[in-house]
């Protein structure tokens, strides 16, 4: 297997060209990728708290992260690479869609951000080590879920974090997220698939295999009075922490 070839054997060629094909309009808020915007800000959030309790830094700091390397594996166009940039990480932001790093650094430069973006699997950043390693709603996406963890998890360097979020395979997930979501053209029809998705105990399993320690799992919620937000309910998606 050549080098190129190993940099991507996490890469589902058709789910890369699918968020490829979503690039253009990544950054719109009312475009194809509108519920990531609706992700975001409890996303956002949670990092933030979870890297002051890690951490130990002032809430109210502005650049909680800096100093600190992190990675963003499966970055889209940027949406939570550029906030991490803001909280000031150097960051590294590697998407398997060309056409989504193309919008990412186009972005970044347009804001006065210095990040290092870069196409390509996981398995592209081997050898590098960050303190804060972040993979939001991927690892559905991705060829071998375990291989996958595993090169993440060599990625975070001692004392560090790693975060991840996916949806919990459940009947509200199936429901809230194809039936309706993709049904009604919230979200482009094609992008999950259901068996793919991954209850809490599976991905905890998958992290401790890799030598990690997982020490938090959050939900992220949904309700029409308040949207997307933080709740102890891990049904439709959630969030899993975990060190080395």
């Amino acid at each position: 297997m050549n080098a190129s070839a190993q940099q991507q054997r996490s890469v589902v060629a058709q789910e890369a060209a699918h968020f490829g094909n979503l690039a253009a309009d990544w950054w719109d808020p009312k475009g194809s990728s509108a519920m990531l915007h609706k992700l975001n800000p409890p996303r956002l959030r949670h990092i933030r708290a979870t890297i002051d309790a890690h951490w130990g830094s002032d809430p109210d700091a502005l650049k909680p992260l800096a100093g600190r390397r992190a990675a963003d594996v499966g970055c889209g166009a940027g949406l939570l690479a550029e906030p991490l940039a803001r909280m000031g990480a150097v960051v590294t932001g590697i998407d398997a869609a060309p056409e989504n790093v193309a919008v990412a650094k186009l972005h970044a430069e347009k804001q006065g951000l210095a990040i290092d973006y870069r196409a390509g699997g996981v398995e592209a950043l081997a050898g590098e080590t960050f303190d804060l390693v972040t993979s939001m709603e991927v690892i559905e996406h991705v060829a071998d879920p375990s291989a996958f963890v595993a090169a993440l998890a060599d990625l975070l360097a001692p004392g560090g974090i790693m975060i991840l979020s996916t949806p919990n395979r459940t009947p509200l997930s199936k429901l809230a997220l194809i039936t309706v979501g993709e049904g009604l053209g919230m979200v482009p029809k094609g992008t999950h698939d259901w068996q793919k998705f991954l209850n809490p105990d599976e991905l905890a399993a998958l992290v401790e295999a890799a030598g990690l320690r997982v020490i938090e799992r959050k939900g992220l919620s949904f309700s029409p009075a308040v949207g997307f937000h933080l709740s102890d309910n891990l049904a439709l998606d959630y969030f899993l922490t975990a060190v080395r």
